[in-house]
Parts: C-alpha cells; structure tokens; sequence
C-alpha cells in the first residue's frame, strides 16, 4: 500500500463527510488517530537500536510513517538522496535544494548514449520525493546545457546570414 494511494483515499473519505459541522468532526478523527499512532510509533522507534531502522527506510510505507512522525533517522538531503537511489535508473541528478522555499533542483540524467536527452519519468521521481521528502514543496527542471553542433564543413555564404 503506497502512501500516495492511503492519503488519497483519507482525503476522499473526508469529502464524503457532509453537513454542518461533519468536516471538521472526521478531521478532528483523523489527527486524533494520527497523534495516538504516533505516539505508539515513537515508543517502537525509541525501543529499537538505529541500525535496526536502515531496512524499513527503503519501504515507502514505513519511511513515509516515519517522516509524516519525524522519526525519520535521516536528515531531508539524505532522504532525497534516498529517494533518487530507489528509482529503478537514475532519472534525475540533484543540482541542490533550499530547505527555505522548499525547492529541489534536478537535472535529467544523460542516457547511455550521453547525448543529454536521457530522461525518465518525472511523475516516478515527484511520487519518490514526495514519499521520502515532503518538505520539498517544487521540484524544478534545469534544462541541460545546449550541445555545440559542429558540421563537417564551414558554412557557406548563404548559411552564416
């Protein structure tokens, strides 16, 4: 179960609430909730060695948990390290992130060919980012430099107007 799918479902099931007062009634519910397994997340946390948590950090689900508690071991650079890491290629390079607006720069990783024009599915790193950094609030693309073309001969008169 993803934390994106979850969150959806919480939200849809919160819009469903109607009448005077039923909103703030099931969102009240849903922090009450929230704080009592946080709670009993952070005594799990705190009962275990450090070493214990490194396998369940790669698992959306428990590393989602443990971020949306602030248990997460790893402070958020590492976590989007970690998130770029669990794509299945690299899709994306980190150019840098301001912790103060929230902004994550990457760049598209070059194919194998190296002509600059690799990719990969900006969805998949947004939906990764997102479950193991949600304090990155945009994600820009900086477009890779332009390459140099250069013919195989001078141009001629024509061509270099």
């Amino acid at each position: 179960m993803a934390a994106e799918e979850t969150g959806l479902r919480v939200q849809e099931a919160l819009d469903r609430l109607t009448g005077t007062g039923a909103r703030e009634a099931g969102e009240d519910l849903v922090r009450e909730l929230m704080a009592f397994y946080g709670e009993g997340l952070a005594a799990l946390v705190g009962a275990v060695a450090p070493e214990a948590l490194v396998p369940a950090l790669d698992r959306p689900a428990a590393a989602g948990l443990l971020v949306l508690h602030d248990l997460h071991p790893e402070d958020v650079g590492a976590r989007i390290v970690r998130a770029l890491d669990s794509l299945p290629r690299t899709p994306a390079v980190l150019v840098g992130h301001d912790p103060d607006s929230g902004t994550l720069t990457l760049r598209r990783a070059e194919s194998g060919g190296g002509c600059g024009c690799g990719g990969g599915d900006e969805r998949e790193v947004e939906n990764a980012i997102a479950c193991h950094a949600p304090e990155v609030t945009a994600i820009v693309w900086e477009q890779a430099p332009a390459l140099l073309q250069i013919g195989s001969r001078p141009p001629t008169a024509a061509e270099a107007r």
